[in-house]
Formats: structure tokens, sequence, C-alpha cells
């Protein structure tokens, strides 16, 4: 067993640990499958105005709390990247203690970044550790968040070419993120190139078959072919023909797992990160080098 797989493991039994009976699922697995949900989920406007955007959105769930930062506006002749991070960081948190990967994929690049760049807040993690536990607990609030941040990338795409940005529009993300990239293109589509990173399009393989299904409830173990037809969405998304997306995977993740993952992607080009899931997360250098690539 190398460094990085017993990161990953021994991170995820501690984690398993401390979250106690409050795991991914524990009150419900009952939910609509994702596309399902775009239809019923109704934002406010997305103006690319320089700063913080604190977003309502009219969801069967209620209303909830997304939020984005246009974090850098260069204009209308450079590239744009909306990035949406993992799960449970706090995006906007610049502070000297925090670790979240926007910031240190972004905000903490030693050279400036030549485009327009834009965080995305998913619902639910503007709150404590503990409200975010309690949130997903259900299976419809985990898929009304996931929707929730799709439909805002289709938003800010949207108004971005509508306000006249010329250059390429780039969606990415990590982990959470990642499989929030790889929902906008099999269901939208409409940004110029997607950059997911340590994400593929079998969701529901997460919860079942990797190290992290000590974070689910056992009633994910027991229904896992009803958690994969809520949460898998591979097959729809290997319909989309387009050779517009460039995926980074960890070899070693022992969370999205690359022999599983990189199934989804059929012939498409898949840059690998000789590291686990932990580790790659911790590679921002490496991370944002591969943003880089191909985002312009």
């Amino acid at each position: 067993m190398n460094q990085h797989i017993f990161t990953d493991r021994f991170t995820q039994s501690l984690a398993s640990l401390f979250v106690g009976k409050t795991r991914f699922f524990s009150e419900s697995i009952e939910s609509p499958a994702i596309p399902e949900l775009f239809s019923t989920v109704v934002l406010d406007e997305t103006p690319v105005t320089q700063g913080q955007h604190e977003i309502k959105a009219d969801t069967p769930e209620g209303f909830i709390d997304p939020a984005y930062l246009v974090y850098k506006l260069k204009g209308k002749d450079y590239p744009t990247i909306i990035y949406h991070h993992g799960n449970n960081e706090r995006p906007f948190d610049f502070g000297k203690q925090s670790k979240n990967s926007f910031k240190t994929i972004f905000h903490d690049a030693e050279m400036p970044i030549d485009a327009n760049i834009i965080a995305i807040r998913a619902p639910f993690h503007n709150s404590s550790l503990k409200d975010y536990q309690q949130k997903i607990a259900r299976m419809s609030n985990f898929t009304t968040m996931l929707a929730t941040s799709v439909k805002l990338v289709e938003a800010l795409v949207k108004a971005l070419k509508r306000e006249g940005f010329r250059e390429p529009v780039s969606v990415s993300g990590i982990s959470l993120g990642g499989w929030v990239t790889n929902l906008h293109r099999t269901y939208f589509n409409s940004a110029d190139r997607y950059i997911p990173l340590l994400a593929g399009a079998a969701l529901g393989d997460l919860f079942i078959t990797s190290v992290y299904r000590k974070m689910a409830d056992q009633k994910v173990q027991s229904n896992p072919e009803k958690v994969r037809e809520i949460l898998n969405f591979e097959d729809d998304f290997k319909k989309i023909a387009d050779d517009n997306v460039f995926p980074l995977l960890g070899l070693y993740d022992q969370y999205i797992r690359y022999e599983r993952q990189k199934q989804c992607y059929g012939s498409h080009s898949i840059s690998i990160l000789r590291k686990g899931h932990v580790t790659a997360l911790l590679a921002a250098g490496k991370l944002r080098d591969h943003i880089l690539k191909y985002y312009s």
C-alpha cells in the first residue's frame, strides 16, 4: 500500500468516526434522479459584476442559498473560468488558515491568471459542518444541491454570452465540483470547455464501492441499484460527442476510483495524477497547471 492509498483510507476512517450517525442519506434515500430536478430549480438573476452575489434558489426542498463570487473581471476579450469547489469547502474564505481548493488553486497562485474567474458556492456550504451533515442526511437535499449548482453554472454561462464575453468559457471543479462540471456538460453543454478534476459520471459508485461508502448510511448498501439510478449519469454523459472535456483523475484515488470512473470518459483523453484523493487535493500547483492547460 503506497502513501497515497494509505492517506485516503486513513483519512476516511477518521472521518467516518467523526460523523457518527449523521451520515449521507441516513434519513432517506428517496429522490428523483438529478436531471428530473433541473426544471424545478428557479434562480435569481446572475449579473456578471465584480464581487460576491448571494442567490435565492426556489427548489422542491424550499428556498436554498447558492452564491457566486466574480473574483476577477478582466474584460470581455479574456477567457473565463467558472470554478466549483469540493465537498464541504468554504470557497470564499481566503484566511491564512483556510485550505479550500479555490483559494489554493487561484487565490494563492504566484503568477497572475489571465482570465475572468468566477467561483461558485454550492447550497448548504455557508454554515457549519453540523448543519451541512444534517442537510445531506436526505438524498433529496443532496440531489437538489447538485441540480442547483448546475443551474447556477448554466445561468452564468448564459449571462456571459448575453453580455458579450467573446473568449472561451470553461467550467471546472474538483470532486463535488467535478461532478457538477460533468453534469452541466451532460445536460446543458453550453460552455466551451469542461475541466473536471477527480470526478467522473458514476456518482452513485462513490457511495457504494469506494472507501467513501463508510460515510453513507447502510440504506445505500442495501439499495445499491436505486442509488445508482438516482446518482449515476454516465449513459447520458457518453451521448455527448463533443471533444470538449479534459478530465484529470488520481491514479491511486480511493474515493473517485480511477478504474471505475475512467470508463465514463470513453475515448476522451484522461490526464493522470499519480496521487490519491487527499494528496491530489494538496497538489494545488498541478491542479492549477491542468486547468490552465485547457482554459483558453
